[in-house]
């Protein structure tokens, strides 16, 4: 598993059945055994997916008696959010200025739009040139 936390929680996101899982959870906590429910696989194969989760920071585990909760942990997709967010903010005002130079080429106005006040980019998140 990648060291840094964006690493992590992308790695984590990259599989199908860990993605359905993190779905399942935002309906709220739920056992070990109800998430492994619509997999056809095991119940130790979907121990391991959650403890991928775990680890990435995506899930939080627990112990009451014989039953073990599960629940969402958002904190990392905030930080996967946040990252995603400067790439699509960098297209979006590439293609702008594609779509007016566009229309500059063809001798047509473009109607005016609110543009969305940029954020400042925070270095860490690798955001985009």
């Amino acid at each position: 598993m990648p060291n840094d936390p964006l690493s992590a929680t992308f790695a984590a996101l990259a599989d199908p059945t860990r993605r359905a899982i993190l779905a399942r959870l935002s309906k709220g906590e739920t056992s070990v055994t109800e998430l492994a429910q619509p997999f056809d696989m095991s119940l130790p194969a979907v121990t391991k997916h959650l403890k991928v989760l775990e680890r990435a920071g995506l899930i939080t585990r627990s112990r009451e008696a014989q039953w073990r909760p599960c629940r969402l942990a958002p904190e990392p997709l905030k930080g996967a959010n946040d990252w995603l967010e400067d790439y699509r903010e960098f297209w979006e005002a590439s293609l702008d200025r594609l779509e007016d130079y566009l229309a500059d080429v063809q001798g047509q106005k473009r109607p005016a739009r609110a543009r969305k006040v940029p954020t400042p980019k925070k270095q860490e998140r690798g955001a985009p040139p």
